[in-house]
């Protein structure tokens, strides 16, 4: 099976295929150090800055090879670089991704932006590429993000003890959740409502 990441958008959010151009406006929405402290990449040191470039590339490189997926997220209302998210470790046979390397400005939390971003994600995979199962991994620390991935209506699956060593040395206990083709409808309709609601709220 081959994949060709397109735009996806919504009322919120716009997903654009990962290119040169959103190198400095996601820089610009990366330099809050704090975005990054559960990020496998961007931490060395607490030399935040200079890790930007390495974070963009890596994934830049891993879209142009067709291994895995990065958006740049645009917000609608102001056409602001938002962050990004990926499809991570495609398997087709299998039928399963992970959506993963999601980070947004601080602006952007606790909208409508994440939850736009994930209806978009997970109709692409369920609908359009006929998988079977999302994943959503995350540090079983960042109690935030956990709360966030809960709240999307994904199940919790439990915790990968001492699954990755960190850049920084830290030995990341790893939490994991899906969603599977079957429960879909039922998200798809929690993640419709809230995003009524908001859009609501907005008008």
């Amino acid at each position: 099976m081959t994949f060709a990441p397109a735009v996806l958008e919504n009322q919120f959010v716009r997903l654009e295929p990962l290119a040169a151009t959103h190198r400095e406006p996601l820089r610009a929405a990366a330099a809050d150090p704090d975005l990054w402290r559960f990020h496998s990449i961007n931490q060395h040191g607490g030399t935040h800055g200079g890790n930007f470039d390495t974070w963009f590339d890596w994934y830049a490189g891993r879209s142009a090879a067709g291994e895995e997926f990065t958006w740049a997220v645009v917000d609608k209302a102001s056409g602001a670089a938002a962050g990004a998210t990926s499809y991570l470790q495609p398997s087709w046979k299998n039928r399963k991704v992970e959506i993963g390397n999601t980070w947004y400005a601080k602006p952007f939390w606790a909208g409508a932006v994440n939850p736009s971003c994930k209806r978009l994600l997970f109709a692409l995979g369920f609908e359009e590429l006929g998988l079977n199962r999302i994943e959503l991994k995350l540090d079983a620390t960042n109690v935030r993000s956990f709360r966030a991935v809960a709240r999307l209506g994904a199940r919790f699956e439990g915790i990968h003890r001492a699954h990755m060593v960190l850049p920084d040395g830290r030995i990341r206990d790893t939490a994991w959740f899906s969603v599977l083709k079957a429960e879909w409808p039922e998200v798809r309709a929690g993640l419709d409502a809230r995003l009524e609601g908001l859009g609501a709220a907005a008008g």
